[in-house]
């Protein structure tokens, strides 16, 4: 009889470490994800910014001297990410490949003119800083127009605006639920030692002593649920790169190690202060609440 009761507390016992790895794996699998997915998030948003071209004509009157020195101040200017130098002949030949039908034969010249197409870093893209570039080139007297599309920009801005918030909101919500899981979880398993917290506590243990044992335990269980998360968000890390090898998801490797290094944090640190109040509940219960 002895025997079988013990080996229905050993499988309770166990059940119980693995619903707190499942869950504290589970929910730091989720927040790992959406780390993973902010960071980048703002990459690919970055990388949309970059690809629209702001592109310079120049007059026609504007020699080899002029534009080479032009192309030179865009090579140190701090707002050019890169810039492509079309010249008109290969401007015509652009427009003839497009419409199939070579215009100048009948135009009998060239309407085009020289350009630059100007693809501003990230953090340029902003209607107030397009505006200031704009501005400081047309003090050239030898561009005669600047053209972009200012619709797309505020429009990409807005909506990257309204994103963050939206992933912040959830963020916050999620990590909420996440400890409210992990949390409940622990209270689960420390509830059932309730009578063991108590009758230690009647022979003179110090609350400290009684708690230790509890938190150094749901830590490890934590750590080793952190590490699983950490396994799992690597091989979803590396089949997306093999899937998808454009979108770069590996090249901010020190922000993925960033992620990861904070959700093994998460997992000792979500342990440590559940076990703490979980097992703080019950050192304060008298002895009649435990029933």
């Amino acid at each position: 009889m002895s025997s079988s009761f013990d080996k229905f507390q050993k499988r309770r016992l166990i059940s119980s470490y693995f619903s707190v790895v499942l869950s504290v794996f589970l929910v730091l699998f989720l927040l790992g994800i959406l780390g993973l997915f902010i960071i980048n998030s703002k990459k690919l948003a970055d990388d949309f910014k970059e690809k629209i071209a702001m592109t310079v004509f120049f007059k026609n009157e504007a020699n080899d001297s002029i534009l080479k020195s032009f192309g030179t101040e865009l090579k140190t200017a701090p707002y050019a990410r890169k810039t492509v130098y079309v010249t008109k002949e290969q401007a015509a030949k652009q427009h003839t490949d497009i419409i199939g039908e070579d215009f100048m034969t009948f135009l009998g010249e060239n309407p085009l003119q020289n350009s630059f197409d100007i693809h501003l870093k990230a953090d340029y893209v902003e209607k107030d800083s397009i505006s200031k570039i704009e501005m400081r080139l047309r003090e050239n007297p030898m561009i005669s127009d600047i053209v972009y599309d200012k619709q797309l920009v505020n429009l990409v801005n807005d909506n990257i605006k309204k994103v963050s918030m939206w992933i912040l909101v959830i963020s916050g919500f999620l990590t909420f639920i996440a400890v409210l899981l992990i949390n409940s979880s622990l209270r689960l398993s420390i509830h059932s030692n309730r009578f063991i917290i108590k009758t230690m506590q009647m022979v003179g243990a110090t609350k400290s002593f009684i708690r230790k044992p509890f938190v150094m335990r749901s830590i490890r269980l934590g750590m080793l649920g952190a590490v699983l998360a950490i396994i799992a968000l690597i091989g979803v890390l590396f089949y997306v790169e093999t899937k998808f090898p454009d979108l770069g998801i590996l090249d901010n490797k020190a922000f993925i190690a960033i992620i990861l290094a904070g959700v093994f944090g998460a997992g000792i640190l979500i342990t440590w202060l559940s076990t703490h109040f979980a097992t703080q509940r019950f050192l304060n219960l008298r002895t009649d609440d435990l029933y």
